[in-house]
Parts: structure tokens; sequence; C-alpha cells
């Protein structure tokens, strides 16, 4: 089984979208100076790193991350990849052979953009028209591979015809290296009441034609192991 994480770590490096809060880390409490555990604060946006959007980012009236039912969130997905457009489409996504899938993530050329902390702003991201093409052949989920489902020039249709239509929106997975193919994703939001967004961890379980994925080995952890 190959696990693929396609989270982003969080920290204070990460690009963020202009006008979103900044990440911070401060040390709270340090064993270093005389403390008996190591806490910190951490403060961030509700659309950090890797983040669902849910209905309520653009509706008062839509539901909230705490209540995007979990089975949207895990099951069969496809990862297709679509390189060198900047405006995704309904012709890019036909010809991508989404019809049929529930859950979608689309690779772009953004994968390349986390290896750098500043924000670009040219960044690959679906139209009006590749929204709704998305929402007529009833995708139930969209990841991107940036900040934004929507390009900079954008007055929020996109993000509207999806989250209003049901279609929650994960944005920011970092598909580096992942091959196009099918896989179960696996991706949990904190449970933030009334959240109009909220940090993921996110992964995709499966696909042995990911070639340049290497296998998981839960040895390689830190973490104590019996």
């Amino acid at each position: 089984m190959r696990i693929h994480d396609i989270t982003v770590a969080l920290s204070p490096d990460l690009p963020t979208y202009p006008g979103d809060p900044p990440m911070t880390v401060d040390p709270w409490h340090r064993i270093a100076k005389g403390d008996d555990a190591n806490v910190s604060r951490i403060t961030l946006g509700t659309h950090a790193g890797t983040h669902i959007d849910p209905p309520r980012h653009f509706n008062d009236t839509g539901i909230t991350v705490d209540e995007i039912p979990l089975d949207l969130l895990i099951g069969k997905a496809l990862v297709v990849e679509i390189k060198g457009v900047k405006r995704i489409g309904a012709e890019e996504l036909e010809k991508a052979g989404v019809k049929g899938v529930e859950r979608l993530l689309i690779k772009t050329d953004n994968s390349t953009f986390w290896e750098d902390k500043r924000f670009h702003e040219d960044f690959a991201a679906l139209t009006a028209d590749g929204a709704h093409y998305l929402h007529k052949h009833k995708v139930k989920l969209v990841a991107v591979d940036y900040l934004s489902v929507e390009p900079m020039d954008g007055d929020g249709e996109v993000h509207r015809i999806l989250l209003n239509g049901g279609v929650p929106v994960i944005e920011g997975v970092n598909l580096t290296g992942v091959a196009p193919g099918e896989y179960q994703l696996i991706c949990l939001p904190m449970k933030i009441k009334d959240g109009d967004g909220a940090p993921v961890r996110a992964l995709l379980v499966g696909n042995p034609a990911a070639a340049s994925q290497t296998e998981f080995d839960p040895h390689t952890s830190r973490w104590p192991l019996s």
C-alpha cells in the first residue's frame, strides 16, 4: 500500500493568499527555559495551507466546515494532469475525462510553486465555464494544487458555482510526484464549529503506477515504535 501525503506543512514560511492572515508559531513553554514541556502558540487563517472551502466561505447561509458529510471527503478519487494551461475550462476537463468522477484532483504546473516561499499570482485555476462543467457532471468534490480554485482576477463566481452547488473545494494540495490515476482520498479537516474553512490533512492511498513515490515505511518515523 502506498500512502501519498498531499498536505503542505503549515509554517510561517508557507505562501499565504494575499489579504489572508499570515501564520505564526511562537514558543509558549520551553523545556530549555525550565518548563516541564514544550508548548507553542499558533495563529493562522482558516484558509491556510492545504485547506477546505465549505459553502459558508461564500454564502452566509451555506453549511459550515463542521457540517460537511465525511463521506464526501473519503472515498474513490481521480487525479488528472492538465499541464501548460492557466485557465482550465470545460474543454480541458472534457479532454481529461472527468465524467463520472465523484472526487477530482487537478494536477497542474502549480505543483512546482511549493518550492518557493513567495506567492505566485499566475497560478492555474478553474474558469466559470469549468466550474459549471464539473457541477453539471455531478463531481462532488474538487481539489486544486495551489491556494485558490479561482484565478487572482476572479470575482468569486467560480467559488459560488461550486460551493452553492454543494461541491466543497480543497485548495493547496501538493501533487508533486503523484501520478495521474485512481486513488482513495482521505481528507479530514479541523472540526471548527461554524467554520468558513479549515486546514486539512489530505492523503491519497493506492495507485502502484505512481513509480516516483517510495513505499510507505512506518519505521522511518521518529515516533517511538515498539
